[in-house]
């Protein structure tokens, strides 16, 4: 979003129709000499980047893993997608670490409800220029990807829920087209989330995860790289996100989830007023499920976004949605 001096986009009184978020997706078994070779892939209709807010196939599983092996893109180790809430908000909760990368992964452990992998993932840094283009306004400063992301992930597993820990370690390079302004800075992060079942098939779903130089793996909000003044230099920023939901089942045939998360930035010297600094995010809903494979319902979302300067806009939303399974 680009709103300088102002904390949040759009009007008031919006009505969007869409379908984007349809997707679909094919898996694959294989039995070879080695042993079964399992395949995905998936894509969806929702647009982002260039192509935010239209219609467009956007690919979200492609991967062959075989053995103790998995090439290709899926879900990061750094994420725990099952601590993704019941919503039909498309996207999710701001402070949710979710990002699904290209990556080579070795799960070395994988026995008594315990696995543990590590793996290396695309690079890529969301880099700030803050106020040094008031320097020179012409300066582009660039994401210079010269090292792989190391992760890695411990989970246990067991009829009580699920517990897992996760880390990540970057070497978060920049530079300019000319090769005037080059570095690199360090980042890390830790991730602890899980889900604990509570009564009949309801959930308690929680995620803490800290570090610098993180928010490129962040489901919303932040930069992973600013300058350290207005002169120049540069520090991987420090990030903070948390979510906790429930996840409710009244009968067979109806649900609800609510829940809060935050994402909370440190901003650096060099960043201009319109920064990001802080987003929250909250919703409730009410599903229905009145034969198998459909599911109807409506959910109340509620986000604030909070800049720099403390300048600060929240808004709310009401969806409805059909889903269909097939």
């Amino acid at each position: 979003m680009n709103c300088p001096g102002d904390a949040g986009c759009g009007e008031n009184g919006e009505t969007v129709f869409s379908v984007r978020q349809s997707r679909l997706g094919f898996n694959g078994f294989i039995p070879t000499q080695l042993g079964e070779l399992k395949t995905k892939f998936e894509i969806d209709m929702f647009g982002v980047g260039p192509d935010a807010g239209k219609t467009t196939i956007r690919l979200r599983h492609a991967y062959g893993e075989l053995g103790n092996f998995l090439a290709g893109q899926t879900n990061s180790l750094f994420m725990d997608g099952d601590v993704f809430p019941n919503t039909i908000d498309y996207w999710g909760p701001t402070g949710m670490i979710f990002f699904r990368n290209i990556q080579g992964r070795w799960t070395f452990l994988k026995q008594g409800g315990m696995k543990a992998a590590v793996a290396l993932e695309g690079p890529g840094a969301a880099v700030d220029a803050g106020q040094t283009t008031v320097i020179d306004p012409s300066l582009t400063v660039n994401s210079w990807n010269k090292y792989p992301d190391l992760t890695g992930q411990f989970r246990m597993d067991g009829g009580w829920g699920h517990a897992q820990v996760a880390g990540i370690l970057r070497w978060l390079g920049y530079d300019t087209p000319t090769g005037s302004v080059s570095g690199h800075e360090t980042g890390w992060g830790i991730n602890l989330s899980g889900a604990i079942h509570t009564v009949g098939k309801d959930n308690v779903l929680m995620q803490l995860a800290y570090g610098k130089g993180i928010s490129n793996y962040f489901n919303d909000g932040g930069v992973d790289l600013a300058p350290s003044s207005i002169a120049g230099g540069a520090e991987a920023l420090p990030i903070l996100g948390a979510l906790v939901y429930y996840d409710h089942y009244w009968s067979d045939k109806w649900s609800s989830s609510i829940g809060y998360s935050v994402t909370s930035q440190d901003n650096s010297a060099g960043q201009t007023a319109s920064a990001y600094k802080q987003g929250q995010y909250a919703s409730v809903n009410l599903l229905y499920y009145p034969v198998k494979n459909v599911m109807v319902g409506g959910e109340l979302l509620w986000g604030e976004r909070e800049n720099n300067n403390g300048a600060s806009s929240n808004d709310s939303r009401i969806q409805f949605s059909a889903k269909y399974s097939f």
